[in-house]
């Protein structure tokens, strides 16, 4: 078995990781060479199991291959072999890169200029606006946003990229026929149309616990930097955190309130060293050094900070709402007005994009670019 179907048998061989994949390819040279081993060689191999050689040496692992390979192409998915030209070269020079992506979409050259955006699940509005503010300043300028499309600051991530007509890209920890959570479909469908999914997990794979702190170390890996919006000082953003260290990214935190939720692990980070990050800027002052300046594009004269057209009580509670939530009886109160006709209003400004309402009758401003 040689070329594309080679490296996926050897991969869905039982017994064999990405540890133990290395291995084979380091003695061997390539996937097709072990098939054609012999049985002793195989067996110098450390760690190297009966029953996963005998799997290697049988024609079942052949055939389970080509069916894989004909349900990939089926659902427009390609594998791209560590080591090959279309492998991502940041990823590349990880200590564990994955032996092959398994890859929805297209990666471009221009994806090396990638920034990683994680966060929490239970995200506030305050982050998630924060978040999406950030990542389509980061589109705007040329910069691809790397995530892991959980829900959250993941998602908003994603989404800001896609708003700010640029490429994103999702690391997944299930299979690619497996979307999780299952109300980002469309989310999904999206981001592999301006950019890719991709996972090292063969189709399938549900979405265990113990597949998302692995596949944290591809959604560093992918980028120049790893920037946190809202995590506990135990969250699995953390995790990422401490891996873009581990492989020499950048990593930048953004701040928030004292005694807010989700705000002690971006303050730990930054008094570890962390950058602190209030826009897209912060991130790119630190980074631009480290790629091609020519493919950067600046954001003055873009969009971003045009005011949205609005009458003058419309005028009034935009510029009241900000990004911490506001009740509707506030809100009245404070603009002196009506109960029903504050709550027209703000229907208004929802139905334009502009304002965001939350569960309690509760309302933010959403961003505007």
């Amino acid at each position: 078995m040689d070329g594309e179907l080679g490296w996926l048998a050897l991969s869905l061989a039982p017994g064999i990781g990405g540890k133990t994949f290395h291995l084979l390819l380091r003695r061997f040279g390539s996937p097709d060479r072990v098939f054609t081993s012999h049985h002793k060689d195989l067996e110098e191999i450390p760690g190297l199991k009966g029953r996963t050689i005998e799997a290697i040496k049988s024609s079942a692992l052949k055939e389970t291959a080509e069916r894989e390979m004909s349900r990939l192409r089926t659902l427009g998915i390609q594998i791209i072999p560590w080591g090959t030209e279309k492998y991502p070269q940041y990823l590349t020079n990880i200590s564990d890169p994955p032996p092959l992506i398994y890859v929805r979409g297209a990666l471009l050259p221009e994806d090396e200029r990638a920034v990683s955006v994680v966060g929490s699940r239970q995200a506030s509005a305050y982050g998630l606006s924060v978040c999406k503010k950030i990542c389509t300043e980061l589109a705007w300028q040329g910069w691809t946003v790397v995530s892991g499309m959980a829900r959250g600051i993941d998602s908003a991530a994603h989404r800001g990229a896609l708003e700010g007509g640029g490429r994103t890209l999702a690391v997944w920890g299930t299979g690619l026929d497996v979307v999780y959570p299952p109300e980002n479909l469309a989310l999904s469908k999206d981001i592999a149309s301006s950019g890719a999914i991709l996972s090292e997990f063969p189709l399938g794979t549900p979405p265990e616990p113990g597949n998302f702190p692995v596949r944290n170390r591809i959604i560093s890996g992918l980028s120049l930097g790893v920037t946190v919006v809202e995590a506990t000082v135990k969250s699995g953003s953390l995790i990422t955190a401490r891996m873009a260290l581990d492989q020499d990214r950048q990593v930048f935190a953004v701040p928030g309130a004292v005694g807010r939720p989700g705000v002690e692990g971006p303050h730990r980070l930054i008094k570890e060293g962390a950058k602190l990050v209030e826009s897209a800027e912060d991130i790119i002052e630190e980074l631009l050094p480290m790629v091609d300046r020519t493919l950067h594009r600046k954001i003055e004269g873009l969009p971003l900070s045009r005011q949205p057209e609005l009458n003058e009580k419309e005028r009034q509670l935009w510029d009241l709402l900000g990004m911490d939530p506001l009740h509707i009886d506030a809100i009245a109160s404070a603009v002196d007005l009506a109960l029903a006709e504050t709550a027209e209003l703000l229907l208004r400004l929802e139905i334009k994009g502009l304002v965001k309402q939350l569960p309690g009758t509760f309302f933010v401003r959403e961003f505007y670019r």
